[in-house]
């Protein structure tokens, strides 16, 4: 049996190999292996995105949706393979170029980028270019009673390339979340703690 998901999962192109959504969306196909939800919200300069939604990276999707409530842009790339969506469309983050985000990006002053990670430690890892965003989220994190890392770890989110740095400043924040802080209900506390403090960092910048 082993061998059999084994050789099942050999057949499934390997999204590490692709260059970019482009060569992606040679081997997939929209609407049938996943699919692409844009929200735009005109008030707001501020993007919500889960570019490994759905089936790639399990509850991304929802957490996104929660952190982007009625008042931020949102961006979702869904897995719906009924297997293997993270060898299939995994589209690594500084590869990750699907147009239709790049154009919401575009005019954002500010992008949280929400990810699923592994691991069994419960903590938040941030990263990105957004040091004045980032910090303050994950202070709001701590004093929530929910451990919090922004630097020392390993998805720092550094390089220019990475999607949540795409916006018009070419500075965001990447959330790195194990499963179980991205599922119900910690996922759904966690990212409520992370709304506010979100909503009071636009507030006092004027960036919404």
């Amino acid at each position: 049996m082993a061998d059999e998901r084994d050789d099942a999962a050999a057949e499934v192109p390997d999204a590490r190999l692709y260059g970019g959504y482009r060569d992606l969306a040679r081997a997939q196909r929209r609407g049938l292996d996943y699919e692409i939800t844009v929200v735009r919200r005109p008030s707001s300069r501020v993007a919500i995105i889960a570019p490994h939604g759905g089936g790639i990276e399990d509850g991304t999707s929802e957490f996104a949706r929660r952190l982007a409530g009625e008042d931020f842009n949102l961006y979702l790339f869904e897995g719906l393979r009924p297997s293997h969506n993270y060898r299939a469309l995994h589209l690594t983050s500084h590869r990750f170029d699907e147009p239709l985000c790049l154009r919401l990006l575009v005019d954002m002053d500010s992008v949280v980028a929400v990810h699923g990670c592994d691991g069994a430690e419960a903590t938040v890892l941030l990263g990105g270019r957004d040091t004045q965003l980032r910090d303050p989220l994950a202070l709001a994190l701590e004093a929530a009673g929910v451990a919090a890392a922004s630097s020392g770890h390993r998805f720092p989110a550094t390089n220019p390339a990475n999607i949540c740095n795409r916006g018009a400043s070419g500075r965001g924040v990447q959330l790195e979340l194990p499963h179980s802080l991205r599922r119900p209900p910690s996922g759904e506390v966690i990212a409520e703690v992370v709304r506010t403090a979100l909503c009071r960092q636009v507030a006092r910048t004027g960036t919404g």
